[in-house]
């Protein structure tokens, strides 16, 4: 036995931590270093407590884990070591440095990221960071060589000299990946992301052939972008130089998810390269997008898109298979895209019975500024875990030019430290990585489609490039940023770079400029630069959209069920089990929607509802129904969701009779969402546009909540197949109401979708009655059609009787875009009615009271369900039943300068007779939806309903 050898079982036999436990207190202890909340709360007081005990000289030194220093002993023994300093009471300062040693590992895997090499540029200083200083910790050049334990670390030793552990620490996390994940509270999660980045140090390994192809990529992306500034001067195309290797990071992370068993990849992006990616990643032929450049492409759609908007699909060959993939549509504002992304990629999911993402992936690029400043970029990453929107991860892949969209100062852009900040509200990691590094770029995106595919969860790579050019091609970036881009021009390229770093290697000294050649020649010649593409490939997941497209509009629809099918429908949805116990006001409502199945009360609201989705869902359409509040209903006249008063949990607590109408029956799906409109409403949208059996509604809670969620409105809902040509069957329920509930709780904004509407782009319907809205939710799945349905729900009208309706009248007819006058008196003296009163929605009711207790019976009253397309037809046949009316009248619950007044005026003028005036009923222009007082609101009421009966002021348009 040795001198070593002596020294280290003699510590050994005095050491009180030698025993069964040590091994588990030294494990928690150093757990506890590098985070206290990862370790029980019981013994993080403890450890906290132990850290005010002072040491045996005298000093505030904190107490030590003796098993790392033990540890190190044994090493140095195994090797030999004969100089050593005896950790005992009588010197405690190796283990002092053995404790400082684990906390500088700590600060590395926590802040190292600050000290990588990430900017191509190299424009900013190093600031200081004292935790990676080893001289912060007590270390000196006489520790260099002191060797200290590795406990819990990667490095394949377990012990190092100082010197080596801090290369070791440097190079993987300061080189040109950054990594951030220690915030992760998963200790698995954790653990992964050291094995995988210090067990090789964060440098890959690729082969010849993977850099030759990383070299191609960078030559088709620089390739493309040079023959466009060349032959197209001055044309916006959002140039990706500078970003080149987001090429091979998108490449690297379809390549390796095929090869994963992904089979479905949706991409959503904004400009900066967008072009670039349908060429040399999805293989659209260059010569198409060159046709668009010299303006001959097709056109083929009433509107039409800039081409950097245009989406694609394709097939493409990976290791795993061929691999379909899909980039959205994508309209100017940036990041709305992400959510919708989701949605598609949810339904295509749905669709194949993927229940964690394993056999689909969203991959969403962004811009640094887009990330940090989007509203909706928090909205989407919040749906992430949540059941009824979670994805199984999304790959977020950041184009970092470091300057933003046009002349932003880095102060200005945003309040956080890096852009992608954001994502730490849902714990995904991020790996910051120089652009200028293509292989440390490929080895990010390996890493990071590996971390999702293991733990379901979004992973970030952020690019840090620049731009070459300014934000387009028309501008001039050097008026607000002259030193960086004095930099820029100085910057050889990455392709340059990198072709420059192979040849050195041996790989060739004229390979980078023979990939150019022959790049550029496919260009020329047009052909596909993407290598396979798949032409002949159809997945049997696939949607045929051909029964929805070319479409003519008609109203009819046959939405009638056989009686024999309601009562089969009532009683299985109205039936509870006897282990499920409702709430007593439920159990009521059940009770008489029981009573409703039979026939032997009039059917609600609720119940109209009910019947229309169990009808659906029996027929073989799937229903999917997302908002705030929905499945009780925010007015709780739904209650689809019965809660269990005798148990809490949501998936045992719960039944849903809808979900229980047949055997073999298509999902019901009913979530209450996250409290968002924007991103919730996108998801929808995306989900619809992939599934056109899926009756996809989204609901407000209150008809103005939309406002939030106006982008997704004009960009996609109202004119995506204008722009685009892509057909869209979701459904928006808005309460709408004038109820006194004041400016924010009235109003869905029905002057905003009239304005939206042209080219029988959507449905925008206001039903008044149970048998409308069943027949309308029917319609819109029964018809072969698929258009935006956008229906103005009511909110007194749900529980008001008048609006009840007849079993009769769901076992016949249809959905009625006009209601005829239903007054047999009016009817018998139809030629003495002078006045012809027009109206939507609620105020129907008031004005028939108003009407029955004037006697008014030379005033029939016609009620406009659908008010687009506006249905002139049966509009025109209830006013010619009135020939000898000189008046019509609208009359609305809304300002003048809102509601439908300004849209309808011209549709009723085209279908008055010959000396007939048009006059209007209603509220005074006004800059609120709504006044807040209720006596105001009660005595405009008054006076408008007064109005409609009164003389007529201020005629507006005669015949």
């Amino acid at each position: 036995m040795n001198q070593t050898s002596g020294v280290y079982q003699a510590y050994q036999g005095n050491s009180y931590l030698f025993g069964g436990n040590a091994p588990y207190v030294e494990e928690m202890y150093e757990n506890y270093l590098a985070d206290p909340t990862s370790v029980p709360d019981s013994w993080r007081g403890y450890f906290d407590a132990l850290q005010h005990v002072p040491a045996l000289d005298g000093t505030d030194a904190r107490d030590v884990p003796h098993l790392p220093v033990i540890n190190a002993f044994a090493e140095r023994a195994k090797q030999g070591v004969t100089q050593v300093v005896v950790a005992s009471a009588a010197n405690p300062e190796l283990a002092r440095k053995q404790v400082f040693s684990q906390q500088l590992i700590a600060a590395y895997r926590n802040v190292g990221q600050r000290w990588a090499d990430l900017d191509p540029l190299k424009r900013a200083e190093r600031e200081a960071i004292p935790d990676l200083d080893p001289a912060f910790y007590g270390f000196t050049d006489a520790d260099q060589e002191t060797v200290f334990s590795t406990n819990n670390t990667f490095f394949r030793r377990e012990t190092m000299p100082l010197r080596e552990l801090l290369n070791a620490l440097r190079e993987t996390y300061c080189g040109s990946i950054g990594a951030e994940f220690m915030y992760l509270t998963d200790q698995t999660q954790k653990r992964w992301w050291q094995e995988r980045l210090e067990g090789i140090r964060s440098k890959p390994n690729f082969s010849v052939a993977e850099k030759k192809h990383i070299l191609d990529r960078l030559t088709a992306a620089e390739g493309l972008e040079r023959f466009l500034h060349t032959k197209y001067v001055g044309q916006k195309r959002f140039s990706l130089e500078g970003g080149e290797s987001f090429i091979v990071a998108i490449d690297r992370v379809i390549q390796q998810a095929g090869a994963k068993g992904v089979q479905e990849i949706v991409i959503g992006m904004a400009h900066r390269g967008r072009l670039n990616v349908l060429v040399n990643t999805l293989g659209k032929m260059p010569k198409d997008l060159f046709a668009e450049f010299d303006h001959t492409a097709p056109e083929d759609l009433p509107a039409g898109d800039v081409k950097y908007h245009q989406g694609f699909s394709s097939d493409v060959s990976t290791p795993g298979g061929p691999v379909h993939l899909s980039l959205a549509f994508n309209p100017s504002h940036l990041e709305i895209v992400n959510p919708v992304v989701e949605g598609s990629v949810r339904a295509r999911m749905d669709r194949r019975g993927d229940t964690k993402g394993q056999q689909v992936l969203p991959i969403l690029v962004h811009g640094d500024a887009a990330i940090a400043g989007q509203g909706v970029v928090q909205e989407t990453l919040a749906l992430a875990q949540t059941r009824g929107y979670s994805t199984g991860g999304t790959v977020h892949i950041v184009i970092n030019n470091q300057i933003g969209f046009t002349t932003s100062d880095p102060r200005d852009a945003r309040s956080t430290l890096y852009c992608t900040d954001i994502v730490k509200m849902i714990e995904a990691p991020v790996l910051h990585v120089n652009g200028d590094d293509p292989e440390a770029v490929a080895l990010a995106a390996q890493l990071a489609i590996e971390y999702r595919m293991t733990f379901s969860k979004d992973v970030v790579i952020d690019i840090v490039c620049f731009r070459k050019l300014g934000h387009n091609e028309q501008d001039t970036p050097s008026l607000t940023q002259p030193l960086m881009y004095k930099k820029i021009a100085q910057h050889p390229g990455t392709r340059k770079l990198y072709a420059d770093k192979l040849a050195t290697q041996g790989l060739g000294e004229t390979l980078g400029d023979d990939m150019f050649k022959a790049y550029r020649a496919a260009l020329d010649e047009g052909r596909h630069t993407v290598d396979p593409v798949l032409t002949n490939f159809k997945s049997k997941f696939a949607v045929d959209w051909a029964p929805f497209l070319g479409k003519k509009w008609s109203d009819a629809a046959d939405t009638a069920i056989p009686l024999s099918e309601w009562k089969r429908l009532a009683e299985r949805i109205t039936t509870l089990p006897a282990s499920v116990t409702p709430h007593q006001l439920v159990k009521k409502v059940y009770a008489d929607r029981a009573d409703m199945g039979r026939g032997e009360l009039n059917v609600d609201w609720g119940m109209g509802e009910h019947m229309a989705f169990a009808s659906l869902v029996a027929s073989g359409y799937a229903v999917r129904l997302s908002g705030e509040d929905c499945g009780r209903g925010t007015f709780t006249h739904r209650h689809a969701v019965i809660h269990d008063q005798n148990r809490e949990k949501w998936d045992v607590g719960t039944y849903i009779p809808l979900q229980n109408v047949a055997d073999n029956q298509a999902p019901f799906v009913v979530i209450d969402s996250i409290l968002s409109e924007e991103a919730v409403l996108g998801f929808e949208y995306g989900y619809a546009s992939n599934d056109p059996n899926t009756l996809v509604i989204w609901e407000a809670q209150f008809g103005d909540f939309v406002n939030g969620a106006q982008v997704v409105i004009d960009q996609f809902i109202a004119s995506g197949e204008v722009k685009w040509g892509r057909v869209n069957g979701i459904t928006l329920m808005l309460p709408h109401g004038y109820e006194g509930q004041g400016p924010e709780h009235s109003s869905a904004r029905v002057e905003r979708f009239l304005q939206l509407a042209a080219d029988t782009n959507m449905q925008l319907v206001q039903p008044t009655t149970a048998s409308q809205i069943f027949h309308v939710l029917r319609r819109q799945m029964v018809r072969p059609l698929r258009k935006p349905l956008v229906i103005f729900t009511p909110k007194s009208l749900l529980r008001n009787k008048d609006a009840t309706s007849p079993l009769s009248e769901f076992t016949k007819g249809g959905f009625q875009t006009v209601i005829p006058e239903h007054s047999t008196e009016v009817h018998k003296h139809a030629s003495a009615v002078k006045r012809v009163v027009a109206c939507s929605g609620k105020v129907y009711y008031d004005l028939v009271k108003k009407r029955e207790e004037k006697g008014a019976h030379d005033v029939a009253i016609i009620r406009v369900e659908q008010l687009y397309p506006f249905p002139h037809k049966a509009f025109a046949t209830e006013l010619k039943r009135y020939p000898n009316a000189t008046e019509i009248v609208w009359c609305q619950d809304e300002p003048q300068n809102q509601g439908a007044w300004f849209f309808v005026q011209h549709n009723i003028h085209d279908n008055m007779l010959e000396g007939q005036r048009l006059g209007y009923a209603g509220r005074a222009a006004s800059a609120s939806p709504a006044v807040g007082y209720a006596h105001l609101h009660q005595d405009q009421q008054k006076t408008l309903i007064e109005a409609a009966f009164g003389k007529l002021k201020g005629f507006i348009l005669s015949k």
